[in-house]
Order: structure tokens, then C-alpha cells, then sequence
């Protein structure tokens, strides 16, 4: 749960861990708003003795002790490496005879038409171990007929023989029916001791079974994995003397206690990415800037979100490991799909350990691949070999030739260029151009994530501000934001270790979804669900914050008859009466008319789920986090970056930027990251301490 303000802490301390491919990001906030951060290695495959490593030098660092900590909160990709690596439980499907094969049918769509090298990724669950038992929900919820024990105790059988170690259970139209397939599971459960067992309505009780039975299959096949990590990380963290709860983020935006996570760890496939996006959101509603694009980089990825009016999108289903992960639209069926509430969070394989290499046509390439954290960049001097762009930054003299993140890394140039060498030998040019284009090809490459959140939505990016973090992000944010005719870039404090900040501000949420069909004008219905599940998800966070006040707000996911994607709309506080439901309908139809471009009319519209989200805020401020961190003077120096061409260029520290704008080019350098501004740009540092690079010369026209 959230700890007390600030100004009650007394002398204890809130410790956020947020694990990266590359760097593990750890900030301790202690007493009077004092802030410790601390960027260490990342330590796969125990990734748990990074977050250990890291809480243990923050605490040193603040000269406090373990037992001071309050709040130990947490960002883990944990589940998502299991997807990406195809290293999770070995699963099975226990599902309704006919529908063994839902995984494979999926949506039918192709997400590249005109690749025919494309194939579609390999289920998760094999098609020996789905099981298929004549069992049958109908549409309006009869049994025809209803779960068979004794056939449940042959499936039993064959999965124990067969070495599962996680089942999924997903019944066709158990969503009307969801006592029928938690009985399965339960006797399934009692049957398979030890073994991870998942009921689809208790992750997804909604319609269109492709979806809900993928997300199970995807909660058992990460169950074991994350319920190992996080009760072994809560166990060190308790033998090194931190006792406080453990409280991760959620896919969502939202922090939740340890055990929910264990039962439902598909709520936290995008945790380290959604807290970032958090974090942007605190500092937006701080400066009161209404549309914001929030773009991440770091070691392995970047990812874009859009902040509207003070709050992120979240979906209600989007993809993993399929390339670039996106939310919606007909890109979709390259991952594999979760049907979970999600920050509207786009992805791509671009990261500063991407691995830069030319196809066989002789162009340059920028990622998937990468070199992680082991053994890294070439320049980190770990034994890696395979260029990436850290190793292009170092070579442009965008980065430090001596050592990043506080001097924990150390650098070497010459290795940068050994590992380039190859890719300028195979292009024709020099070390530097073959650099200075791997740059601007993972430019382009990051754009497609941002206008997948802004004009692919029906909105402008150049109506918005974007907010650059991560380790690698402020190197890129300037050069993005000009492609896309974006004017203003922020870069804030603490930025590489951003996510990281964005937990120590996160609310704790849960949420509650129902599906429902009923006509909009069925106001006691639609009245009485929402206030059951007002109730339901208020009682679940009393438990965790007995003592505060929970927000509830209501959701209604709204389309027009035969669609079949649906638009989440909110509905305003109060009674349920005509007129609040007439204003919730325009809401939805002004939305589909942003986002589609045209709107139907209100006899069209019917609802397909009931959302309902509780949230207790959090007491500590954005505000209270972005002093500058204490460092020693430093005097400007200069090195040698290459841009249209090879110029000397200063190297300062935010420190020593002033109020009053300073034209480009110059590099910024932190603890944590550093920030790259253009020649045809200026910045300057606001109040916040904010770095505010703006273009002086005209920008491009925006393209969708």
C-alpha cells in the first residue's frame, strides 16, 4: 500500500526497483523529499539479485538501513521475458470439445499482408496438450451437459503424465456461466497438486473466446515463472532485512500487492513500461500540459503512450511479443493476445543495445535483436562483439568516451569502432556515417511508435508535447519530435531511472470488468451492476490501505451492432438517469468520429462490458522528486560529434543549464542518462528542472 506524505515519514524510506534489459534502476525517496538513485547492471537470468544489488547501494548511498524502508515498490519484466523467450511453464488447455484449436484459428489476420516469409508465432500451448471434454455452456447459460468429474479425472491423468507443470481452463461461454469452469479448475487443482492452474473467467470473464482462452493460456504459462521470482525476491528482500510489502506495477498504471500478482501475473506483462508512463502523467497534470506523448527508450525497446487530459489510454486488450506491440487496428496477430486492461503502451525492438547489421540487399538494419546487458554493447569492454547503438552514440561522440551511469560503466571507443567497422565495410563509408545512419534509421523506426498512439488514433502529434526518458531516450526525443513535426521535447530529472520515479508517485488500483448486453436505456440493471462492482473493488483495496478513501470511476466499452472493435467511453459521477446516458452516447459517438472518422447514430449503439476502476491516490507529489541530485561542479568541455557533419560540440551538465534558452549543438550529461540537443535546436532548464529543447527552425509536415 501506499506509504504516509512525506512530511510523516520520520526517517523511513520508499525503494522502487525497475528492472530493464540492460540496467536495473533502483530510487530510494527517504526524509524531507531526499532522493537516491542508483543505475546497476541488470543480472540475467536471476534478475531478482539486481533489484537486491540496487536496493542495497541506494540504501548505502543514504547512509539508511533496511529496516527503515516502508514501501518496496517494483517494475519487472519477468513475464514478458518468459514470452519473449519462450521459457515459461510447460502448459495445457483443458477446453470444450470442438475448441482445441481456437489458439491456432485465432483472427484469421495476417499483420503483414504482402510478407509471405511471415508465419504466424508458434502457440504456446502444443496441440497434444490441449484437452478437449463434452462439456457444453450455451449462449443464454444452460449446460448441455454440464463438467463431467470423472472425465475431468482422466484429462487429470494424462496432463500429470505428460509433465505439465500449468493448465488453463477456458470453457466456450463460461462468461455467462462462470461458477461451471471455476468448478473445473478447482477439481483440476485438487487433482494437480503443485500445478499452476488458471480459470479464464477469473482473468477475462468477457466475450470472444480466441481472446480469454489466449490469456489464460498466457497467465499459466508465466504463473510459475513469476510466482517463483516474486516469492524468492520477498524472500531476500526479508533476509536483507527489508520487511515491508511488496507492491508491483500492473499493465494498467496501478500498483498491486504481491499475492494478486501471483494469481493474475498477465496484469503485469507491461509493468516497466506503464510505470514510466505513470511517471509522465504526475508531471504533465504538474505543468498542466493536456496532451502529451510519452516516449521511452531504453536497452532493448522503445515504447510511445499518449496522455490526453491528464490520463493515458488504456486498452482492454492488445498483443505481446509479436514485433511492435500495439493495441489495436488491423496490425494485429503478430503476438499473442491478452485481454487485460493496459495503458495503450506501442512497442518496438529498438533499444541502445540494438544490433545494428545490414540485410542481404545491403541495408542497414536497426534491432530486434539485442545485446542486453551480457554481454552488451561492444564498448561496454564485457566481451560483446555485435554493434549496437550504444556502440554508433559512443562513435558520434554523442556519449561519454570514458564511462556511463555515474562511472558504474565503464566505455571503450575503440571497441565501438572495431564493432561498427563491418557494417561501414559492407555500406561503403566511413565508421562515422555508418554510425550517423544507424542513428537515423532507428529514428525512423522509433516514429512508427509514436504515431501508433497519435495519428493512427485520429490525433495530431503536433499538438503535443512529448516527454523523452529512459537511458537512451533523450539522445533520440529531438530528432523524433522533428520528424513528426513535434515542437517542444522535456526532458526531465531523473530521467534514466524515470520509471522508477513513476512508482514512487503510482496510485494503487483495482479494477473489475463484466460483460453485458442490455440495452443502454436499462438504467436500474446498468446501475446495480456498477454498484456491485464499486463494492466489490473498494472492499479488495480497503484491504490493502484500510484507512483511505478509493475512487471509483465507471467505464462503459461501447460500439455500434455488427463491430467488432469496441471504444471505451467514461461515465460522469451520479445517478444513472437519461440524461447522463444521452451525454455518454455523444461522448462515444465524438469518439469514434476522432478515431474513425465517422459516427453512427444512437440506435446503433449497444454495450459490451461494464468496467469499473478503484483507486486510492498516492500522497507523495511529483513535485517532491525533481530537485536536481546533488553533483560535484564540473566545467564545460567539448568532443567532437558528428551530425550533418563533424563540429565541436560542448558537453555541460543540467546544472549548468540556465533559464535562458542556449542554441544548439550541446550534450547534456546526468548521472542516469544523456540528452543530445541538435544544431537546429535550443533548450533551456524550467523550474521543475526540466530540460525544454525546442526547434528554431521551421519543422516538417506531420505525416499519418
Amino acid at each position: 500500500m501506499p506509504g504516509p506524505a512525506l512530511t510523516d515519514l520520520d526517517g523511513s524510506w520508499r525503494v522502487a526497483a525497475d528492472i530493464g534489459g540492460t540496467f536495473t534502476d533502483v530510487i530510494a525517496l527517504g526524509p524531507g523529499g531526499r532522493v537516491v538513485p542508483v543505475k546497476v547492471l541488470s543480472t540475467p537470468p536471476d534478475f531478482g539479485s539486481g533489484v537486491l544489488g540496487g536496493t542495497r547501494a541506494a540504501l548505502s548511498a543514504a547512509d539508511a538501513f533496511p529496516h527503515q524502508v516502508t514501501a518496496m515498490l517494483h517494475a519487472t519484466t519477468v513475464a514478458t521475458n518468459a514470452i519473449l523467450e519462450m521459457r515459461g511453464a510447460r502448459t495445457a488447455l483443458v477446453t470444450t470439445r470442438g475448441f482445441r484449436d481456437v489458439l491456432e484459428l485465432g483472427r484469421l489476420r495476417r499483420p503483414l499482408l504482402y510478407d509471405l516469409s511471415w508465419q504466424r508465432p508458434t502457440p504456446l500451448v502444443p496441440r497434444r496438450h490441449r484437452y478437449e471434454i463434452d462439456q457444453r455452456i450455451t449462449a443464454d447459460g444452460h449446460l448441455e451437459p454440464p463438467v463431467d468429474s470423472a472425465e475431468l479425472a482422466r484429462v487429470a491423468d494424462e496432463i500429470r503424465a505428460a509433465g505439465i507443470e500449468a493448465v488453463a481452463v477456458c470453457l466456450i461461454n463460461s462468461y455467462v456461466r462462470p461458477e461451471e469452469e471455476r468448478r473445473a479448475a478447482a477439481e483440476l487443482r485438487a487433482l494437480l497438486p503443485g500445478t499452476y492452474v488458471t480459470a479464464s473467467v477469473d482473468i477475462t470473464p468477457q466475450m470472444q473466446e480466441y481472446e480469454r482462452t489466449s490469456t489464460a493460456v498466457v497467465n499459466s504459462y508465466v504463473g510459475p515463472q513469476v510466482h517463483d521470482y516474486v516469492t524468492a525476491l520477498g524472500e531476500d528482500l526479508r533476509e536483507a532485512g527489508v520487511s515491508a510489502p511488496l507492491m508491483i506495477m500492473q499493465s494498467s498504471g496501478g500498483l498491486l500487492d504481491a499475492p494478486s500478482v501471483v494469481a493474475r501475473p498477465v496484469q503485469i506483462i507491461e509493468s516497466g513500461p506503464a510505470a514510466g508512463v505513470i511517471a509522465v502523467r504526475k508531471l504533465a497534470q504538474l505543468m498542466g500540459i493536456d496532451s502529451v506523448v510519452a516516449f521511452d527508450m531504453g536497452g532493448t525497446t522503445a515504447k510511445a503512450s499518449l496522455i490526453e487530459n491528464g490520463e493515458p489510454f488504456v486498452a482492454g486488450d492488445y498483443e505481446v511479443g509479436g514485433g511492435m506491440n500495439i493495441t489495436r487496428g488491423m496490425g494485429k496477430g503478430a503476438g499473442y493476445a491478452l485481454r487485460v486492461p493496459s495503458i495503450d503502451i506501442a512497442e518496438v525492438g529498438a533499444g541502445g543495445g540494438s544490433v545494428i547489421s545490414t540485410d542481404v540487399a545491403g541495408s542497414l538494419r536497426v534491432g530486434p535483436e539485442s545485446a542486453g546487458s551480457r554481454p552488451g554493447p561492444a564498448c561496454y569492454g564485457n566481451g560483446g562483439t555485435s554493434p549496437t547503438l550504444t556502440d554508433a552514440n559512443v562513435v558520434l561522440g554523442y556519449l561519454s568516451s570514458q564511462a556511463l551511469a555515474g562511472g558504474r560503466v565503464a566505455i571503450e571507443p575503440d571497441l565501438a569502432r572495431q564493432a561498427i567497422a563491418p557494417v561501414a565495410d559492407d555500406l561503403g563509408v566511413d565508421i562515422p556515417a555508418a554510425a550517423r545512419g544507424a542513428y537515423e534509421v532507428a529514428v525512423s523506426s522509433m516514429t512508427k511508435a509514436v504515431k501508433a498512439v497519435t495519428s493512427e488514433r485520429g490525433r495530431d502529434p503536433r499538438e503535443a508535447v512529448m516527454v523523452a526518458f529512459g537511458g537512451a531516450g533523450p539522445l533520440y526525443g529531438a530528432a523524433i519530435a522533428r520528424e513528426l513535426g513535434i515542437d517542444t521535447v522535456i526532458v526531465p530529472v531523473h530521467t534514466g531511472l524515470f520509471s522508477s520515479l513513476g512508482l514512487l508517485v503510482a496510485d494503487t488500483e483495482r479494477q473489475a470488468v463484466v460483460p453485458h448486453r442490455t440495452d443502454l436505456d436499462a438504467l436500474d440493471l446498468l446501475g446495480a451492476e456498477f454498484d456491485r462492482m464499486a463494492k466489490e473493488v473498494t472492499e479488495a483495496l480497503a484491504e490493502a490501505a484500510p484507512s483511505a478513501h478509493t475512487e471509483v470511476q465507471r467505464v462503459l466499452d461501447m460500439r455500434y451492432r455488427g463491430q467488432r472493435f469496441e471504444l471505451s467511453v467514461t461515465v460522469p459521477d451520479g445517478k444513472l438517469d437519461s440524461g447522463l446516458m444521452a451525454s455518454v452516447r455523444q461522448r462515444f459517438h465524438a469518439e469514434h468520429h476522432r478515431t474513425y472518422g465517422r459516427a453512427g447514430t444512437d440506435e446503433l449503439v449497444e454495450i459490451v462490458n461494464l468496467r469499473v476502476r478503484g483507486r486510492v491516490r498516492n500522497p507523495v507529489g511529483v513535485e517532491r522528486l525533481l530537485s536536481l541530485p546533488p553533483s560535484a561542479p564540473r566545467a564545460e568541455t567539448t568532443r567532437e560529434c558528428r551530425f550533418d557533419r563533424t563540429e565541436p560540440t560542448p558537453v555541460i551538465t543540467r546544472a549548468a543549464l540556465s533559464p535562458e534558452p542556449r542554441q544548439g549543438p550541446f550534450v547534456i550529461e546526468d548521472m542516469d542518462a544523456t540528452t543530445l540537443v541538435p544544431p537546429a535546436a535550443t533548450a533551456h532548464r524550467d523550474r521543475f528542472n526540466n530540460i525544454v529543447i525546442s526547434w528554431t527552425t521551421t519543422a516538417p509536415e506531420a505525416t499519418s
